[in-house]
């Protein structure tokens, strides 16, 4: 149980080990083991803010779990976890993308937050384009 605000700056070893952590007794990668080598993780070296920003969300996340979990018990977070996985199944109006998810948003509190999708006007992401009453004719095949 974690407790952290800001995720660490060091990346997580979990895909990416060094040939010296993963060798056998010969001093070469157990690929049997450890998988294919990956040479990209060991010539670049990543700038230790790029762990942050990408680890950002699901801190934040497991934050919000544990501190949910101390104030309410164990039932708050499979709640909230279980809420979260029913609204990503559930399908919303064909009119809006793919993408759009305005249950999930509330959920996780995004629909507080103004973020560039919401004002650099990409037409796959705006609504006032579309006529809801001729998607809903077209869908349930009413001709006028």
């Amino acid at each position: 149980m974690s407790l952290r605000l800001a995720p660490s700056s060091k990346p997580s070893t979990a895909g990416s080990a060094s040939v010296f952590d993963t060798s056998n007794s010969y001093g070469l990668h157990d690929t049997m083991r450890f998988g294919m080598r990956q040479i990209a993780s060991e010539v670049t070296a990543k700038h230790p803010l790029e762990n942050r920003l990408a680890e950002w969300e699901n801190t934040q996340d497991e934050l919000k779990m544990n501190l949910a979990r101390n104030m309410y018990g164990m039932h708050a977070p499979i709640k909230m976890a279980m809420e979260r996985s029913l609204v990503i199944k559930a399908r919303g109006p064909s009119m809006l993308p793919r993408s759009s998810n305005l249950g999930l948003d509330i959920l996780v509190g995004k629909d507080e937050t103004i973020d560039f999708e919401d004002f650099l006007n990409v037409p796959e992401l705006s609504t006032d384009m579309v006529d809801v009453h001729t998607v809903m004719e077209h869908q349930l095949g009413i001709r006028v």
